[in-house]
């Protein structure tokens, strides 16, 4: 077993992924069948249906009772224990452990912020009978159940209902249709609010090139959206971005010093938090560049890993490769995403370089851009980088933000 944990803590389906009609009904079947038989799972058991239209219409359908008695626990509908938003009942929370989702992702640390927590991915009828039994070792096709009468059976094939048959239904979809003037709507957020903050635009390209860029972080391997920007109890703060900024980058590993969240201050020579390393350049009014390995901003399409660069006044972000949602949304945002043209020149990023951006002045698409690597002992390395932009998001660059040009064609509408 590689020294997982054989016995199954917590089974969990729906969220984000494999949590539509008939991913609920084939769970359910497996959880009639438990029932039928006088079985309760053996692990805790979470649902969490994919949309309130779904939900409505399996709890009219009588599949969420279905789980309730068999001991599992309807959530609401969220991302919800996908994102790591949840109660995880455990005496030790950093306590070796073994869950089974049937999610789409399972980074480290993503579902509880727990490094020591295995989770295993299955179909939703899998993870359904994994927990259950409540061990990583049970195979439906082959084991057999006991219940508490001594009584053992094993579980048929589940049965899934693709589309219900008396239609979908939902009795609130949870749009609230918007003010037909908008000019007279006034949005008002306490200014010592930590959940919430008023968005303020960001500032357009300077106009020139960038010179004496800090680098901030070289990160080494895998670096997601969830590295970047971690989910879970961060989450709280996705409406206030200063807040939320804390987590910017604490992830990611330092491929200098192989260490996550611990990066050089160029202006102290000291070493500190990413966030507050990159807050200090921002304080000084110094620019400052992320660089990545392989698929950089893998998983989530979240937003805020491209919006929190943005806001402490990192510049660019070059990369060997970007994962295509997070290089448009560093886009949208007004950053630079560059890639190398060279993959090897990854290994001439130094940990004290003062970089420059080249050729800013003539950006225009399919035109590589110029870096200069300043190193710390005097030399100087130039290498040349890629990038995606079409003449429509090179504006965005200029503007300093797709939201900036979008405000700006509203004002001339009115």
């Amino acid at each position: 077993m590689n020294g997982w944990p054989e016995t199954l803590e917590v089974g969990l389906i729906g969220s984000f992924t494999n949590s539509s009609y008939e991913d609920i009904t084939r769970a359910a079947s497996v959880a009639k069948q438990a029932t039928d038989n006088g079985f309760k799972a053996r692990a805790e058991f979470t649902i969490t249906p994919g949309s309130e239209q779904v939900r409505y219409t399996v709890e009219r359908d009588g599949y969420l009772d279905t789980f309730e008695k068999m001991g599992g626990v309807v959530l609401a509908n969220a991302c919800g224990p996908g994102i790591g938003q949840w109660a995880r009942h455990s005496t030790d929370p950093n306590r070796k452990n073994s869950i089974v989702t049937s999610y789409n992702r399972n980074f480290s640390k993503r579902n509880d912020g727990n490094p020591n927590t295995h989770a295993f991915v299955a179909s939703p009828e899998i993870t359904t009978a994994l927990a259950i039994a409540g061990s990583l070792t049970f195979n439906p096709l082959t084991d057999y159940l006991t219940n508490d009468k001594g009584e053992k059976f094993k579980l048929e094939e589940p049965l899934g209902i693709e589309m219900p048959q008396k239609g979908f239904a939902v009795e609130d979809a949870g749009f609230q249709a918007p003010a037909e003037d908008g000019t007279k709507v006034e949005v008002l957020v306490s200014p010592t609010s930590d959940r919430l903050q008023i968005l303020e635009p960001f500032k357009a390209w300077e106009g020139t090139d960038l010179k004496g860029l800090k680098l901030l972080i070289k990160a080494k391997g895998k670096c997601t959206t969830d590295h970047i920007s971690m989910a879970g109890p961060w989450l709280k703060f996705r409406g206030h971005l200063d807040n939320i900024s804390n987590n910017m980058l604490i992830g990611a590993l330092n491929f200098f010093n192989e260490k996550t969240d611990t990066v050089k201050n160029q202006l102290t020579g000291e070493y500190g938090s990413v966030p507050a390393v990159q807050r200090a350049y921002k304080a000084a009014g110094v620019g400052s560049i992320v660089v990545g390995d392989e698929n950089y901003g893998e998983g989530s399409s979240r937003e805020h890993a491209a919006m929190e660069p943005r806001f402490l006044g990192v510049r660019a972000v070059l990369v060997k490769s970007f994962a295509r949602i997070h290089e448009t949304n560093l886009k949208k945002q007004g950053m630079l995403g560059l890639t190398f043209a060279d993959k090897e020149d990854y290994n001439k990023i130094l940990e004290d370089d003062s970089i420059d951006i080249i050729g800013l002045t003539g950006f225009t698409p399919g035109k590589q851009l110029q870096l200069v690597l300043n190193h710390a002992d005097g030399t100087i390395d130039t290498i040349y980088v890629n990038h995606t932009y079409n003449e429509q998001q090179i504006e965005w660059f200029k503007a300093g933000a797709a939201l900036n040009i979008i405000r700006e064609g509203d004002r001339n509408l009115e």
